[in-house]
């Protein structure tokens, strides 16, 4: 058995693997992470009871990381390791610094199969990342800021908008604040997307199949231009296979 994870700004997933399936999985708000509620949360689904070989994790957050990483060492006895730690370049070319690279977008990568077409992963996270890869190669991407980051944004610094819960929108005009906003959000979005995707294609002059992830990616998946491919689970399936690194 091992543990992957994915520990983000926002949240953090764990999951349990065995012969490359997922088991089991939950998600914890990463600021509210302690070793307290990870212990609660391991004795709830009974991990307590399992043999660990390996544990590993893509991480932005380095405080909570550590945390983490003194939880499975105290109950475990197992050494946790974050991504950058291992040598990637053994599953995946990486062209650009890899060490500037957010964990998560390497995982996106390596989770893409080895195939002769090039992909740009598409991740609705706190930010909004675009990876590009070409010929199995990590080529770089874009970051633009995340819908919910956005979205909260506005809210906290404009007094008259309530809390509001995006939703795709058939129309441009919102007769009210809260379509409005939906309509701004949906479109505006929509508008980056397609057009950041084109640039991508018009600067590397070659063609993309489009994976999307991550909390966002149902709300555009069917409006996208291209057609895209949804995969929530390829963040999980990328640590799956760097877990082989681990020896």
């Amino acid at each position: 058995m091992i543990i992957v994870g994915d520990i983000g700004n926002t949240e953090t997933k764990f999951c349990l693997i065995n012969n490359n399936k997922i088991l089991k999985r939950f998600t914890l708000n990463t600021k509210t992470i302690n070793y307290k509620i990870l212990k609660k949360k391991f004795l709830f689904f009974k991990l307590n009871k399992i043999i660990l070989r390996k544990v590993l994790f893509c991480s932005v957050v380095p405080k909570t990381f550590n945390i983490i990483k003194n939880f499975f060492k105290k109950n475990y006895k197992i050494k946790s390791f974050e991504l950058k730690e291992l040598n990637l370049r053994k599953l995946i070319k990486i062209k650009v610094n890899y060490k500037q690279i957010g964990s998560d977008r390497l995982a996106n990568a390596i989770g893409i199969k080895k195939s002769k077409k090039n992909f740009i992963i598409l991740d609705f996270g706190t930010a909004t990342t675009f990876d590009v890869l070409i010929d199995n190669t990590y080529h770089g991407g874009v970051i633009a800021p995340g819908l919910k980051l956005s979205l909260n944004t506005l809210i906290n610094k404009a007094s008259l908008i309530p809390h509001i819960d995006l939703k795709k929108t058939n129309k441009i005009l919102g007769m009210n604040t809260i379509n409005a906003v939906r309509s701004g959000f949906f479109w505006g979005y929509l508008g980056l997307i397609d057009n950041i995707i084109n640039l991508i294609k018009k600067e590397t002059k070659k063609s993309f199949k489009i994976i999307i992830t991550g909390g966002f990616s149902n709300l555009f998946k069917n409006s996208i231009k291209t057609k895209v491919i949804l995969n929530k689970d390829i963040t999980i399936s990328g640590l799956i296979k760097a877990s082989s690194l681990i020896k």
